[in-house]
C-alpha cells in the first residue's frame, strides 16, 4: 500500500515527466549555420543548396523539427562575407556548412573550434584550412572541387574536337591560383605531349595580358582555362576574344559554356553538396572533422556549345555529343 508521502512523491514525479520530455526535445534540436557566397535568387547555387537540404532530410534532419538551420547568402561582397561569418559563429551552431575559399577563410579567422564542412574549395591544404587531405587535423574538413586528372581530360577534349591544333595553352593568374603549377600543370603537360601537342603556359595578370595572349595563340592553338577565380570574373572578355580569334577553349565551368565557351568538363557541384550532408550528419553524431578526410569530386559533367563550334568551323564528334550532359544549341 502506497503511503501519503510516497503518493505525493510519485505524483510530483509524474508531473515532472512532461517537463523533462519537453526539455529533452528542446535539447535534441541541433543547430547548423550555412554561409553561401551568392545572391539568394541565383538559380544554380539554389539548386546546389537544395541538393544538400534534400540529402540531409533523407538522413533524418528536418529544419523546424530536430534542426535549426541559419542560412546566410553573402553574395561576393568580402565585407558581407566577414560580417556573416562573425554572426554565424556568435550563434554557436553545432556545425557550419560553407562554400568557397574566401568564405572558409573568413570562418577560420572567427573560430578554430566549431566544426566546419566546406564545399568547392580549390586548395584546402595550400589555403591552410587542413594539415592534409587524409587527416585534416583541425576543426575543418570538406569537399574540394578540384582533381588533377581533369587537366588531362581538358587537353583530350580539345584534341578530339580540334585535331589540327598543334599547341595547347594553359591560362591562369599565378597570384589568384598558385596551386595550378603543382596541381594541374604536370598532368596538362603529360597529356599534351602524349597527343603530340606543344604545351604552353600562359600566366596573366590583367585584361591586357589576357587579350594579348589569346590574340597570339591564333588558329594553331587550343586554350585551357585553369580553375581560377580571376579568370571566372573575366569570362565575358575571354569568351569574346576566343571567338574573335578562332581559339577553341575549354574550362571546368558549365556556366561559361552556356555563355558561349566551346566546351566544359568539371565536377558536378550539386553532388559535392549532397555528399557534404553525410559529413554534417556524422559530425552531429559525434565524429570529428579532424578525422574525416577531405574528399575530391567523383562525378563530372560535360557541356558542349554547338553554336560556338559552328562559329569556329568545328564539328563535334557524335561520340562526344552522345556522352555530353548538356548540349547548347
Amino acid at each position: 500500500m502506497i503511503g501519503r508521502r510516497d503518493f505525493i512523491t510519485l505524483l510530483g514525479g509524474a508531473a515532472a515527466w512532461p517537463l523533462a520530455a519537453r526539455a529533452q526535445q528542446r535539447n535534441s534540436v541541433r543547430r547548423i549555420g550555412v554561409l553561401l557566397p551568392y545572391k539568394e535568387n541565383e538559380s544554380d547555387p539554389k539548386a546546389w543548396f537544395s541538393a544538400f537540404v534534400t540529402a540531409f532530410a533523407q538522413l533524418g534532419w528536418i529544419d523546424g523539427r530536430n534542426l535549426r538551420m541559419d542560412v546566410r547568402w553573402a553574395t561576393l561582397d568580402p565585407d558581407r562575407v566577414r560580417a556573416y561569418a562573425e554572426e554565424l559563429v556568435a550563434l554557436e551552431p553545432d556545425v557550419i556548412l560553407v562554400e568557397s575559399t574566401p568564405a572558409t577563410a573568413a570562418l577560420q579567422r572567427q573560430t578554430r573550434t566549431i566544426p566546419t564542412v566546406f564545399v568547392i574549395v580549390s586548395d584546402p591544404v595550400g589555403s591552410g584550412f587542413v594539415a592534409g587531405l587524409r587527416r585534416p587535423g583541425g576543426n575543418i574538413t570538406g569537399f574540394s572541387n578540384q582533381a588533377p586528372s581533369m587537366a588531362g581530360k581538358w587537353v583530350d577534349l580539345l584534341s578530339e574536337i580540334a585535331p589540327d591544333r598543334r599547341r595547347v595553352a594553359a591560362m591562369f593568374n599565378p597570384e589568384a591560383a598558385p596551386y595550378v603549377r603543382s596541381y594541374y600543370l604536370p598532368p596538362f603537360d603529360a597529356a599534351a605531349r602524349l597527343l603530340r601537342m606543344e604545351p604552353i603556359v600562359v600566366p596573366v595578370h590583367d585584361n591586357a595580358e589576357i587579350e594579348a595572349s589569346i590574340i597570339s595563340l591564333g588558329r594553331e592553338s587550343g586554350l585551357v582555362l585553369m580553375p581560377d577565380a580571376f579568370l571566372t570574373a573575366r569570362q565575358a572578355l575571354i569568351i569574346s576574344l576566343a571567338a574573335q580569334n578562332n581559339v577553341p577553349a575549354v574550362s571546368q565551368q558549365s556556366e561559361m559554356t552556356r555563355d558561349g565557351l566551346l566546351i566544359s568538363y568539371g565536377p558536378e557541384l550539386a553532388d559535392l553538396y549532397r555528399r557534404a550532408a553525410a559529413y554534417v550528419d556524422r559530425i552531429l553524431k559525434g565524429d570529428k572533422p579532424a578525422d574525416l578526410p577531405v574528399q575530391l569530386p567523383t562525378r563530372f559533367e560535360l557541356a558542349v556549345n554547338l553554336k560556338t563550334a559552328k562559329t569556329l568551323g568545328l564539328t563535334i564528334p557524335p561520340s562526344l555529343l552522345a556522352t555530353a550532359d548538356e548540349v547548347i544549341e
